[in-house]
């Protein structure tokens, strides 16, 4: 599932091309919307709220989308070829000079604008929301009581509730237990207020470094191999120390936890491990693409 800095980054290209102009082309494929036709709508604007985004029009709608694992928004110059397949096409956004085209949004809503909270109305803090902005003690201190409101919660878990902060995916929970210098079965309870804050810390300066590029780096290195410190690199030398970094599932037993894959290093993030099996070579678990959306 893209990072919040992959839907902020869409939202911002979205909004450029979109906002102020009235639709010469409004499709909608999916199957739950296909009786509805946004031609003539005026775009209000196009925000992002963690991993979910609202397309506003000037009659008190929004369209939301969600990319879920495979997702995406192109932009495209009228008369130029699409980069898809034409049966993954969900929406298709047209004004004078730009065609906005939806592939594989399997979560797409017509929904009243003040209607919205519907979908975010239970989301921790916007890590990289305008209200971090204006007040980002405010924000940051929430988020720390929303992590330790469940000290028997792994921390890799928590980092990825959309509850306690929205934005965070499998490659920042990765890399910021890594920076934190932790395992990401770490029980919440056991970590210091340092930790905590550091955490909060960490989530917000790695989503905001990224969040105006299409490359995400996390060691501030943009060259090929060199952007992660642990992300898909299991089986290969730690960044830091050498040693090998494994792959594992994180799964905290929760009915609505995400089983996904960990990447660690065991000398450099102590604390509880899973029993990692052969330290190299096997076969490993599917790894997620750490690569943005790409827009024409």
């Amino acid at each position: 599932m893209p990072e919040g800095d992959t839907v902020f980054l869409a939202g911002r290209r979205l909004d450029d091309a979109l906002a102020g102009q009235e639709l010469t082309r409004g499709e909608l494929r999916h199957p739950r919307l296909i009786d509805h036709d946004l031609t003539g709508r005026t775009v209000l604007g196009v925000a992002s709220v963690g991993k979910h985004l609202f397309t506003r029009f000037d009659d008190g709608t929004s369209l939301h989308s969600h990319f879920r694992m495979d997702g995406t928004w192109h932009l495209y110059r009228p008369g130029r070829p699409w980069r898809g397949r034409e049966h993954d096409i969900r929406a298709i956004l047209e004004v004078p000079d730009r065609v906005a085209v939806g592939f594989r949004l399997h979560d797409l809503d017509l929904l009243p604008t003040a209607d919205e909270s519907r979908w975010v109305g239970l989301l921790g803090p916007d890590l990289l929301g305008p209200a971090w902005e204006s007040d980002p003690e405010g924000c940051a201190s929430e988020m720390a009581r929303l992590l330790r409101a469940d000290p028997e919660r792994e921390l890799g878990a928590a980092l990825l509730d959309q509850r306690v902060a929205c934005g965070v995916g499998n490659l920042y929970k990765a890399e910021i237990c890594f920076l934190l210098r932790v395992s990401p079965w770490t029980r919440v309870g056991d970590l210091s207020d340092r930790k905590i804050d550091d955490a909060v810390a960490w989530s917000r300066k790695l989503l905001l470094r990224n969040a105006w590029r299409p490359e995400q780096s996390t060691t501030g290195d943009l060259g090929e191999g060199a952007q992660h410190w642990v992300f898909e690199r299991g089986g290969r030398g730690c960044r830091r120390c050498r040693d090998g970094v494994v792959v594992a599932r994180q799964d905290d037993g929760r009915p609505d936890a995400e089983d996904r894959v960990a990447y660690y290093c065991p000398t450099c993030q102590p604390g509880p491990h899973p029993d990692p099996g052969p330290r190299r070579g096997g076969r490993r678990p599917q790894q997620q693409s750490g690569r943005r959306a790409r827009y024409g």
